[in-house]
């Protein structure tokens, strides 16, 4: 969806709306990305890619949780060399800017990911910092402000592309990530990932998922997320935010934007309707419209000065 009230600019990138496909769904193939780029995304993020090939937790994966999902998927995806090559077939085909998501378990493995991924084409790369750091099994990279920033050094000395960094919720201030982030040099930050939760069944009384522990996204994520978002633009009130968690309608998007968000993504939603971004860009733009404001920057923090 094409509109001088929606089109914005940020960290170096264009998009015709501020609505993004968040990692993880639909991001694995050319395809898929095209076709969420159709349905009127201003810009896909892929799924997470490694180093090497990973085959993921077994099933099962994915639980219903009340207003949300948990999933546990673990990372399936088949290393940056293979990728690579559908990265290359996305950009003959999509007019949006692809995100590449990376992961690592060491700011050098980061590094490498990243820059084979920006070599086949990447716009933009996105580093998901929420996964365990090897030398410390069990916290993630993101918790560390001293790791998050060795990493996001080491990835900004080898692209030329934007970095976004996507910060982790489970932390006690998500503001002290997010200062070490923009001081390593990241040009944004996408603000949030997912929840840690977990389902127990009653009948077996086991967790549910394989991986006991998962990922909570969705609705019920949405007023977290908010207050992250919020957060990070109150000490960092210059660097574009993306909102990430529980956008799934224009309201949604629009609470993000007042709250400091330049841009949204949206995930579980699109598993349920992958027209959700031109509903929601729709929304935003009746929305500009009735309040007599001229773009989507003309909103972004304004929650702050009421």
């Amino acid at each position: 969806m094409e509109s001088d009230l929606l089109s914005i600019s940020f960290a170096g990138l264009k998009l015709q709306n501020p609505t993004i496909l968040a990692s993880g769904i639909m991001g694995y193939s050319a395809e898929s990305l095209n076709r969420v780029a159709k349905g009127g995304a201003g810009a896909v993020v892929t799924k997470s890619v490694g180093i090497e090939p990973r085959f993921g937790y077994s099933n099962p994966t994915v639980v219903q949780a009340e207003g949300a999902l948990i999933n546990a998927m673990g990372l399936p995806n088949p290393g940056i060399d293979v990728y690579s090559e559908e990265i290359r077939f996305s950009k003959t085909v999509l007019r949006v800017p692809i995100i590449v998501s990376v992961f690592g378990y060491s700011a050098d493995e980061y590094a490498v990911v990243a820059k084979k991924a920006v070599d086949a084409g990447a716009d933009a790369v996105e580093l998901n910092v929420s996964c365990p750091h090897v030398k410390q099994t069990g916290s993630e990279i993101g918790q560390s402000p001293k790791f998050l920033s060795e990493v996001v050094q080491q990835v900004k000395a080898v692209i030329n592309k934007p970095l976004i960094v996507k910060l982790t919720p489970n932390v006690s201030d998500i503001t002290l990530l997010a200062r070490a982030a923009v001081e390593a040099g990241a040009d944004a930050l996408t603000a949030v990932n997912t929840l840690k939760a977990m389902a127990i069944d009653t009948e077996t009384m086991l967790p549910v998922l394989s991986n006991v522990k998962g990922g909570l996204s969705g609705p019920a994520v949405k007023p977290v997320a908010l207050r992250c978002v919020y957060d990070i633009h109150e000490a960092l009130s210059d660097v574009p935010i993306i909102g990430c968690g529980g956008v799934s309608d224009w309201r949604d998007a629009v609470e993000f934007f007042l709250a400091g968000a330049s841009a949204v993504q949206i995930g579980t939603a699109v598993a349920v309707d992958i027209e959700v971004f031109q509903t929601i860009n729709r929304g935003v733009e009746a929305y500009l419209r009735k309040k007599h404001f001229g773009s989507v920057k003309d909103i972004v923090g304004l929650a702050h000065h009421k």
